[in-house]
Formats: structure tokens, C-alpha cells, sequence
């Protein structure tokens, strides 16, 4: 039997739809959701439903089995997603996904409830806080010039907090939905859109707190820390953090630093000495988050520009602290505007000292930093083709061909092949011999592609 119709049997044997846990209807609708695109969707969903008035009759699990299968359903990575969150909310005595609430309504709450969940993300950050302005603007491009005590940390110049973010119900993942012109849509819709619906500043201390409470909550006592790239505001960087912690399933705490990007197309300078300028900041918030949440397993997530800024404050931590940096599970590099010389030879052999092998997203059709090629007039870290860089220690995968954003840039997140073996790297703890992908052995050493 697959994994979805085994997910399926599973989950009806608990009660779903109407009468198991919350996280299991949760995930059980979901993984409907997922397989409703799909053009034989109601003749599946009709299995199903054969299934939930006869749980045990092996015939009707059979038939559904062999619907799947005759629809492809079980080749759709959303749809072995959702079942794979399915069969863990099954084995857990707590909901998967204690971040997932629902908001209060002044007028219909249920229509809130049915048409979006809310991830709790936090947040520490050294971009310039404005007072009294809206979430979306709270946070500038602008270098802090420094907090009071009572909202910062250290020198002063972090700010902490955490985010709610919507998450629609007609979510398809790797996509962060926004407002379009092309539908007529003029204003964020929570219904609708990944949306940053607040963003609350905390103390030092209450932030610790409240992470604390909620990692140890998770199976694992798990975080992960995204650190995002040029060109992103604060807004877009808490909407990612969301979204990728609803699609990866993930079970923890989900942070994400953000460092004063101008969110500009125009600003890759200011952007590049802002990361330099951070680039200490982000090494003090990592020791001091690794040794303030007991958190057991933590996965560090750098995406362009913001992969800089996170590989030396990893590398530093490894030499100047390495038993608390034995707390990092795994480190992925997406797209790193790195230059390659210096990452091979500089950077990586300090980052050997990891637990695990560093994992690397490249792709020779990345625009963004094709461009900061020209700028540099070297290659980088995340190029592919014949600048592949293939580095012990490091486990490289090509991600050419498996990007749908308009930029070539976000890869990471917005591919389903891609954010999949994030998912099982994450997941299963599966190195990339373990996952969908395929060796390419060069003389140079091993790297990685994704199946076809």
C-alpha cells in the first residue's frame, strides 16, 4: 500500500474526519486539498469517503490505492507532504504544528478559521525599528542605531520579536502568494495571501522565553534559523520564514535574522556592506540563541547574500566555540553570494568541524548572481556548470532547472524539487545519497542533481 492511502486508512482509523485530534483533521484536510487539483479528484475523494463508511474493508483501500496511482498522485510532492505531516500527527500525543491558530474574527471566525492558518515566527533583527509604523514597515533598510535596554540585546543593537503570518487555505506550496494586478487584486487578503499580519517586539528575555517553550514542545527540540538574502525587506523575510515552516511541516521553533537589506533591486552595494556590517551581529544572536533554548537539533538556512553573512558566523563560531556549535545539526547554503575562491579555501575548511556536511544549492540560471559575477568579476559560491564547487565537506547540488521565481534567485523555496529535499534532509536527517537525487562523479570530486 503507498504512503498516502496508508495515511489515509490510518488517519480514518483515529476518527478522521470528524472525530480525531485536531492536528490529524488538520492534516487530513490538507492532504485532500492536495490531491483536489488534480483531474480525477473526485473519483479519489469518492474512494475516500468509500473508505471512511467502511474502514475496514481491505477491497475499498485497494481501490483507492489504485485510484492514486492511475492519477500519478503519489509523484506530486505536495500531496506525499501532506500525508508524510498526516502519518506524524498521527504518532504524536500533541498537534504537529503547535503555531497553527486561528486568529479572532470580529464578524465570522469559522470563515477565518476555514480559510487560513496563522504561523508564529520569530525574529531578531539590526535593521532600524520605526515606532508607531504598521508590521509591514516596523523595520527599515536602515542599520540600527541602537535600542533602549529594554528592547535590545548585547550592544544594543538587536531587536526581538515574533510575527503572525497567514497562511490561505488554497496554499500551494513553494509559492508565496501576494497581491496581483493581473487578478485585480489591490490589497493583502489573508484568505488569499501569505501576509504578515503583526509583528510584536519582545525583551531579550520574553523572547527566550517564549522560544524556549515552544522547541520544547517539538518532538525533536528543534529550530531552524533562516537568514535571508539581497534585496529582501523585513516583511518578505518574516513571509518566507512562514512559509516555508508551513511547507516543510516543521515541527520546532521557526527564526529568521534579518539584516538591513534595502529591499531594492538597485541596492546590491549597500546591501553587500550591510551584510559585512551584520555579519558579527548574526554571530552573537547564534551563540547566544544555541546556548540560551536547550534547542537539540538546529538547522541554519542562508539564501544569497544572507549565506555570507551566516558561513563566517558559523565559521567563527566553530573556532572560537565549538562545543556549543556541535549544536547546529545542519547548514544549508542556497544560491550563496560567495565568492568561490574564498569560500573553498577560506570558509570551508573552518566549517569541517561541523556535525554534518554542509549542504549547497547552486544553479548556473541564477540571474542574481550572474550579476554579482559582473560586479566581482569572479565566480561565486552558488554558481553551477563549469564553476561547480565541489569541496569536502560540502554536499553541492545543481539546482539548475528547478526554479520558478522570476528572478532565477529562490530556488530554495519555491520549487517543489528543491524545497522536497529540503523536507527530507530536515526530515529524515537523509544525507544526499539518501535522497532523490542523482551522484555526478568528475574529476573534481562528487556533486549532485535532482532526479528527472
Amino acid at each position: 500500500m503507498d504512503l498516502i492511502t496508508s495515511a489515509v486508512v490510518a488517519a480514518i482509523g483515529q476518527g478522521a474526519p470528524d472525530h480525531a485530534s485536531e492536528a490529524v483533521t488538520s492534516h487530513f484536510q490538507r492532504l485532500k486539498r492536495a490531491i483536489a487539483k488534480f483531474d480525477s479528484a473526485a473519483a479519489i475523494l469518492a474512494a475516500i469517503a468509500a473508505v471512511e463508511a467502511a474502514p475496514d474493508h481491505t477491497r475499498l483501500q485497494l481501490a483507492l490505492s489504485a485510484a492514486l496511482s492511475r492519477a500519478k498522485v503519489p509523484d506530486d510532492m505536495e500531496a506525499l507532504f501532506a500525508a508524510q505531516g498526516l502519518l506524524d500527527a498521527l504518532q504524536r500525543p500533541f498537534p504537529q504544528i503547535p503555531e497553527v491558530q486561528a486568529v479572532p474574527a470580529p464578524a465570522d471566525k469559522s470563515a477565518v478559521v476555514s480559510n487560513y492558518a496563522v504561523m508564529k515566527v520569530y525574529f531578531a533583527t539590526d535593521r532600524q525599528r520605526d515606532v508607531g509604523k504598521p508590521p509591514a514597515q516596523r523595520f527599515s533598510g536602515e542599520r540600527s542605531k541602537g535600542m533602549s535596554s529594554g528592547n535590545g540585546g548585547g550592544d544594543g543593537l538587536l531587536s526581538y520579536g515574533s510575527c503572525n503570518i497567514s497562511i490561505p487555505r488554497d496554499h500551494r506550496m513553494g509559492q508565496l502568494e501576494s497581491p496581483s494586478l493581473w487578478r485585480l487584486e489591490f490589497r493583502d487578503d489573508p484568505a488569499k495571501h501569505v501576509v504578515l499580519l503583526d509583528a510584536v517586539v519582545q525583551d531579550r528575555e520574553l523572547f527566550f522565553a517564549a522560544l524556549k517553550t515552544q522547541i520544547r514542545a517539538s518532538a525533536g527540540k528543534s529550530a531552524f534559523v533562516f537568514v535571508h538574502g539581497y534585496n529582501v525587506s523585513f516583511e518578505d523575510a518574516a513571509r518566507r520564514t512562514g512559509q516555508m515552516a508551513y511547507d516543510l511541516g516543521f515541527d520546532g521553533a521557526p527564526v529568521f535574522y534579518s539584516w538591513p537589506s534595502r529591499g531594492d533591486l538597485a541596492g546590491y552595494t549597500i546591501d553587500e556592506n550591510n551584510i559585512e556590517w551584520s555579519t558579527p551581529h548574526i554571530t552573537n544572536f547564534l551563540a547566544d540563541f544555541l546556548a540560551s533554548t536547550e534547542a537539540a537539533q538546529v538547522y541554519l538556512v542562508g539564501h544569497s547574500m544572507g549565506s555570507r553573512g551566516l558561513a563566517r558566523a558559523v565559521a567563527d563560531l566553530l573556532a572560537a566555540q565549538p562545543q556549543l556549535a556541535q549544536k547546529i545539526t545542519e547548514i544549508i547554503l542556497s544560491a550563496p553570494d560567495i565568492d568561490a575562491a574564498i569560500f573553498k579555501h577560506d570558509i570551508a575548511p573552518k566549517l569541517a568541524g561541523a556535525r554534518n556536511p554542509v549542504t549547497l544549492y547552486a544553479s548556473s540560471q541564477d540571474l542574481a548572481l550572474a550579476a554579482s559575477q559582473a560586479v566581482h568579476g569572479y565566480p561565486r559560491a552558488g554558481d553551477s556548470g563549469a564553476a561547480m564547487l565541489i569541496v569536502a565537506g560540502v554536499e553541492t547540488i545543481d539546482a539548475t532547472g528547478v526554479d520558478t521565481s522570476f528572478m532565477k534567485h529562490a530556488y530554495f523555496a519555491e520549487k517543489r524539487s528543491a524545497l522536497s529535499d529540503i523536507f527530507y534532509l530536515i526530515r529524515n536527517h537523509a544525507r544526499a545519497e539518501q535522497r532523490f537525487l542523482d551522484p555526478v562523479d568528475t574529476v573534481a570530486g562528487r556533486y549532485w542533481t535532482f532526479k528527472p
